[in-house]
């Protein structure tokens, strides 16, 4: 099974620590990730702004690239604004044929053109569907126990087209975590807002969605994530958050893939977890006891290679 692939922006400069453990992942699970030629900047959340038309058609020419090089595959995106972009041209043409034809005159330049049959897929999408939870627990070799994980969704994975979980009580990175031997902190701010782009507009407001999110994954030994612009929030503005709400306490932010390659036998430096800006002692010590504990050699070593492969490398190089 493989999948035309979009890391967009923030996976090849801000958040390279979640495109490099996804595709070790998804190589572990014998997952094939093609990544798409020429693709762009989908226009994230600033486009529209400026043209309505433009915002459609950045990821038009994306998916259009796509639909050329792999066709019938679907197409993976794990940034959750990435997701989002793409998936809303697909929506919003799907019945409109003026809106469509509009879209697919922008790209016409370069021979593309919008398939209305394209399936855009998130990370949690795929993994959950596509993977599973009992294939997930079979690569892990050091499980995730005595860790505790609060999994944050964030807005734009589920919002506003709920296609593989609800929105209010998302239980899909729950099973994925549960799977890796994690367990999961009970709390009320998994799908809650990070503030997202209002760091930069009205960051007061943004501090304290922040402050709140940390306050209640405080009990945690890391907050999980899919998405580059939650994953900053949380962690490049933690320290001014906590200034924020004095109940709040400091905790690790890491990404899903990250924490699913280092239960599948990965090390730090491996899924580079030192790119993390808001790492812990706490999250540290714990892992360190469940290598511990595990007393597995490096993913890196031919002899681990061998036990633990049991599939062709299939994913791409960039």
């Amino acid at each position: 099974m493989s999948y035309a692939y979009y890391p967009g922006c923030s996976l090849t400069e801000s958040a390279q620590e979640y495109d490099v453990s996804t595709r070790l992942v998804f190589d572990r699970l014998c997952l094939g990730l093609n990544e798409i030629d020429g693709w762009t900047c989908c226009g994230a959340g600033a486009v529209d702004a400026v043209s309505g038309l433009l915002a459609l058609a950045l990821p038009a020419r994306n998916l259009g690239l796509a639909a050329k090089q792999f066709p019938g595959k679907d197409v993976l995106a794990p940034c959750s604004a990435c997701y989002l972009n793409h998936l809303k041209v697909v929506e919003q043409t799907r019945h409109d044929r003026k809106l469509a034809h509009r879209v697919n005159q922008a790209i016409a330049g370069e021979d593309l053109a919008l398939d209305p049959g394209v399936r855009v897929r998130h990370l949690l999408d795929v993994l959950v569907t596509d993977v599973g939870e009992e294939r997930i627990g079979q690569a892990v070799l050091m499980p995730l126990e005595g860790l505790v994980v609060a999994p944050y969704y964030g807005c734009q994975a589920l919002r506003p087209y709920p296609v593989f979980d609800d929105p209010e009580r998302p239980q899909s990175m729950h099973r994925i975590l549960q799977a890796l031997g994690a367990t999961v902190l009970d709390w009320d701010k998994a799908a809650t807002c990070c503030g997202a782009s209002l760091m930069a507009t009205d960051q007061d407001t943004a501090l304290r969605a922040v402050a709140g999110i940390l306050s209640a994954a405080g009990e945690a030994h890391c907050v999980a994530t899919v998405c580059p612009l939650c994953q900053m929030n949380l962690e490049a503005y933690q320290r001014q958050a906590l200034r924020v709400n004095e109940a709040a306490r400091a905790v690790a932010v890491v990404y899903l893939p990250q924490l699913m390659g280092l239960a599948m036998g990965m090390g730090p430096e491996d899924v580079l977890l030192s790119k993390n800006l808001a790492v812990t002692d706490r999250l540290s010590e714990a892992l360190d006891r469940n290598h511990a504990q595990a007393n597995i050699v490096s993913f890196r070593s031919d002899n681990h290679n061998r036990r633990v492969s049991p599939c062709s490398r299939t994913s791409s190089s960039r």
